[in-house]
C-alpha cells in the first residue's frame, strides 16, 4: 500500500483529514491539555513511523525495474500539505523553515498550506451543509459574558463573592469565582438556551481575543460536556494579525459563517458576516472600560431580561438566516451565501421608513445614514410628505417641529442604534425625543 494512499491528507471522503483533526481536536481538549505534550510526541513518532514506510517502499522499488521504479517515486512525490514541527504531516520528510498558517489551536505545532486547507473547508461545508448547518463564531466578553478582576470589584459588588455559584456543576451556574484566574465570569442570560439551539443549526467556534487559558476556562464554564465546541476554541494567541480577528484561522467557507461579535472593527475584512452584538456590561469596570459613567447591572442588583435581552433577540435572527438559507434560496446549495441572506434580513429591519436627519453632529451622520440605509430604510435630505421619521438630538429645530405638526415619529438616533443591535424595529415611543424644558 503506498503511503500517499495511507495517509489522512488523501484518504477517501469517509476518511478524511476532517476526521482526522476531530480526533486530533478531542486529543486537544482543555480535559487532556495536560497530556498534550506527550500525545504531540507521539503524533511526531507516528509521522516518523509513517517515513520509514514512505522510505522502505521506495527501496522496494528500486529493485524492480527502472519503470516500474520512476512510476512509483512519481505516486511518492510529496507535496508537504503540512507540517507537524519541522516534519511534513503526509510523508515525514524534514522540512527547512515555516511555511503555511498554524492550527496550534486544533493540534500544537500544526500548520497547513494554502491549498490543503482549501481542500479541507470544501469537504467539510459539503458535508455541513448536507446536515443543514452552517458555521458560527461567537466572541466570549461582553457577547456571551462578562469577566472582571477580583480587584476591579468595587463595594457595591462584593456581595457577589459570597452569591458565587458552585464550581462542581457548572451547568447549573452562571457567576462563577475563579480564584486561580483572580477573577470573577458572569455568563449572559439565555447564554445555556441561546448555545443548544443555536448547536442544532451551526458548526460553532469560540474566538476571543483573550489568551488560551482564559479561553479555555470560559468555553469549560460554557460547554462543560464539550458538546458544543470541543477544541474549536481560538484565541489571540492563535490569530495571524496583531489585535484583529480573521477567518483565516477557521476551517470554514466565508460564504458559509456567520460571527457574533461586540466589536466590528475586529473583524474588519468580514464585516459582510457580522451581526454586531449589544454589549453585555455586568460588573463595574466593564462599564467604565467603555467611558460609561452609569451604575453596573451588578451594581443595581439587576440583570438583562432572559425574554427581551440580546441573546433571546438574535437567535430568533439566525433561524431566520438559517431557514431562508435553506429553505427560500432556489439556486444550488454550494452557491449559496450567507453574507448575502444576512444584507436581505438585515434591510426588512426598516423597510418602508422614510428618514430625515436633522442635528446629528457631522462625524456621526454618515455612520448613522449607512446604518439606516442597511437596515432598509431609504434617508433624504429634505422634507416631503413620504417621511415617516425624523431623526434628531434636538426636539427645537425646524425640522423637529415639522415632524410634530405632521403627527410624524420624532426619535432620538438611538432608535436606529437599536434596531440595528437587535435586527427588529424598535417601539417608537420607547425614543421619543422631547423638547428641553
Amino acid at each position: 500500500m503506498s503511503v500517499a494512499a495511507d495517509s489522512p491528507i488523501h484518504s477517501s471522503s469517509s476518511d478524511d483529514f476532517v476526521a482526522y483533526l476531530d480526533d486530533a481536536l478531542a486529543a486537544s481538549s482543555p480535559d487532556a491539555s495536560s497530556d498534550k505534550e506527550v500525545e504531540n510526541q507521539d503524533e511526531l513518532e507516528s509521522v516518523r513511523i509513517k517515513r520509514c514506510k514512505f522510505e522502505s517502499a521506495e527501496e522496494t522499488e528500486e529493485s524492480t525495474s527502472e519503470g516500474i521504479v520512476k512510476q512509483n517515486l512519481e505516486e511518492y512525490v510529496c507535496t508537504h500539505p503540512g507540517s507537524f514541527g519541522d516534519m511534513c504531516i503526509r510523508c515525514g520528510q524534514k522540512l527547512d523553515g515555516e511555511s503555511g498558517v498554524t492550527f496550534g489551536y486544533i493540534h500544537k505545532g500544526l500548520r497547513l498550506h494554502d491549498e490543503e486547507i482549501s481542500r479541507l473547508r470544501n469537504t467539510d461545508v459539503k458535508n455541513l451543509l448536507i446536515r443543514k448547518k452552517l458555521y458560527l463564531i461567537l466572541d466570549l466578553d461582553h457577547t456571551l459574558l462578562n469577566s472582571t478582576h477580583l480587584a476591579h470589584l468595587n463595594s457595591e459588588e462584593l456581595h457577589l463573592i459570597s452569591q458565587a455559584d458552585s464550581l462542581g456543576d457548572v451547568s447549573k451556574g452562571s457567576l462563577f469565582k475563579l480564584d486561580k484566574m483572580h477573577m470573577m465570569t458572569k455568563l449572559r442570560p439565555f447564554v445555556r438556551t441561546f448555545l443548544k439551539e443555536a448547536s442544532e443549526m451551526f458548526e460553532m467556534y469560540i474566538y476571543t481575543m483573550g489568551d488560551r487559558p482564559y479561553a479555555l476556562e470560559m468555553a469549560k464554564l460554557l460547554d462543560p460536556l464539550g458538546e458544543y465546541f470541543n477544541a474549536k476554541v481560538i484565541s489571540r494567541d492563535d490569530g495571524t494579525q496583531k489585535h484583529q480577528k480573521g477567518l483565516d484561522i477557521v476551517l470554514g467557507q466565508e460564504s458559509a459563517v456567520v460571527i457574533l461579535d461586540d466589536t466590528e472593527h475586529a473583524w474588519v475584512k468580514h464585516r459582510d458576516n457580522l451581526i454586531l452584538m449589544e454589549r453585555y456590561h455586568f460588573f463595574g469596570s466593564s462599564c467604565r472600560q467603555f467611558g460609561f459613567n452609569c451604575k453596573s447591572l451588578a451594581e443595581l442588583k439587576s440583570d438583562e431580561d432572559e425574554a427581551e435581552g440580546a441573546l433571546t433577540k438574535i437567535l430568533k435572527v439566525l433561524k431566520q438566516v438559517h431557514y431562508k438559507f435553506f429553505d427560500e434560496l432556489k439556486e444550488d446549495i454550494a452557491e449559496r451565501d450567507v453574507r448575502q441572506v444576512l444584507k436581505s434580513v438585515r434591510r426588512e429591519v426598516l423597510s418602508g421608513c422614510v428618514v430625515v436627519f436633522s442635528r446629528i453632529f457631522h462625524g456621526a451622520l454618515p455612520p448613522l445614514r449607512k446604518m439606516a440605509e442597511q437596515l432598509g430604510a431609504t434617508c433624504l435630505m429634505e422634507l416631503d410628505p413620504s417621511v415617516t421619521h425624523v431623526v434628531a438630538t434636538d426636539a427645537g429645530t425646524e425640522k423637529a417641529r415639522w415632524a410634530v405638526k405632521e403627527k410624524k415619529f420624532l426619535v432620538h438616533p438611538r432608535w436606529i442604534e437599536a434596531a440595528n443591535y437587535f435586527w427588529e424595529k424598535q417601539p417608537e415611543e420607547n425614543f421619543v425625543l422631547k423638547k428641553k424644558q
